[in-house]
């Protein structure tokens, strides 16, 4: 989803696309972890995100929802993100030395730390967010390496299908300003796209398209 920020104040000028270099390597974060520690409830997981974890981890959805992962209200919409725990608001998945125990699994928004996306013409372009990781120095990377995801091309176009599906739905609740009709939405949303469960045998892409074809003739969103 989207915050309204000033670009001027939270990154270097630039947009970056896969093939370019950025000022993002954190040298392997030896000894740090302070991106996973006072996140409330920022990490915000789309449904590859959570493909990715119940089949890594070989759990259902609601079992990750017992202890790691917790259900919020982004801009209308109930969507599961990461669980902090205890007085520094560490993430569910630190280990005892401070070390991500799922970082072959994490999700997209851990990826491209200290990136971020900027949204624009129903697509988007990475930018480096120049306050947010004190791990210095930092060194050129090309982007496509550092978010270190398969298909890339096919996972951007997902997260453009997802992000404008979703400011699509916040549109329509806005129209519809019904208690029971979001409730409606939100539980279509959740059981469609999270509890479901997805064919191991099958592509992840191709059922996602499916689901969210679906998705739109059920809530009658065009596009």
């Amino acid at each position: 989803m989207e915050r309204e920020i000033d670009m001027k104040e939270v990154s270097d000028g630039r947009l970056y696309g896969l093939r370019d270099m950025v000022k993002a390597d954190c040298g392997g974060c030896a000894g740090c972890s302070q991106c996973c520690e006072s996140m409330g409830s920022t990490i915000i997981l789309d449904p590859y995100d959570v493909w990715r974890l119940t089949a890594g981890l070989q759990v259902s959805f609601e079992a990750l929802l017992q202890d790691k992962l917790e259900l919020n209200l982004v801009e209308g919409i109930i969507l599961p993100n990461m669980k902090t725990s205890g007085e520094n608001e560490r993430c569910g998945f630190l280990n005892g030395e401070g070390r991500c125990s799922i970082h072959a699994l994490r999700p997209g928004f851990c990826r491209i730390f200290p990136l971020g996306r900027f949204y624009e013409n129903h697509s988007f372009q990475y930018f480096l967010q120049v306050h947010e990781c004190p791990r210095e120095p930092k060194l050129k990377v090309k982007v496509q390496k550092w978010i270190d995801t398969p298909d890339l091309k096919r996972n951007e176009k997902f997260i453009i299908d997802w992000h404008y599906f979703l400011k699509d739905v916040t549109a329509r609740l806005g129209e519809q300003n019904g208690e029971q009709y979001q409730k409606m939405i939100d539980l279509y949303i959740l059981k469609s796209f999270y509890q479901e469960e997805w064919e191991k045998d099958r592509d992840f892409y191709e059922q996602f398209d499916e689901r969210l074809t679906k998705a739109k003739e059920i809530l009658k969103i065009s596009g």
